[in-house]
């Protein structure tokens, strides 16, 4: 159901961490799980720290776009950091969803740092049975 575009993105998350911030320009990657739950496909990033307003979901055609920024927190003018561990600035992630999926339907969540999307999957991708007619009740049928 789902595709990656970039088939070295661990080295590139570990050059953008050792490299700093994301920006705009160059945003880092984020942490995600996927996975299908009966009639849909569950994408769950881990997003800590950023506020609903911060997040940006797109579609177009199959290209599904996650953008999110991390804003320094507000300090007082004489605070003094002791230590910097948590990575501010843009967090984006692009996928390519099958065409299996409904786009239309896209429902997203956003709780204790975790942004859930639920896909469906489309009506046409669905398991169906075929019925099949034989000679005999085809003409069973025109009488």
């Amino acid at each position: 159901m789902l595709m990656r575009t970039d088939p070295f993105r661990e080295l590139d998350r570990l050059a953008q961490h050792l490299m700093g911030p994301g920006t705009w320009s160059r945003p880092s990657a984020m942490p995600m799980d996927a996975y299908r739950d009966g009639d849909q496909y569950v994408i769950a990033f881990d997003l800590p720290g950023i506020t609903p307003d911060a997040l940006d979901i797109d579609v177009e055609r199959n290209m599904l776009t996650v953008k999110a920024e991390r804003r320094p927190l507000p300090r007082s003018e004489n605070a003094q950091t002791e230590l910097s561990e948590r990575p501010l600035g843009v967090f984006s992630r692009q996928l390519v969803l099958a065409d299996t999926l409904d786009t239309e339907d896209i429902r997203a969540d956003y709780e204790a740092g975790v942004l859930t999307l639920r896909i469906p999957i489309a009506e046409r991708a669905k398991p169906r049975k075929i019925t099949v007619h034989g000679a005999e009740r085809d003409r069973e049928l025109e009488s």
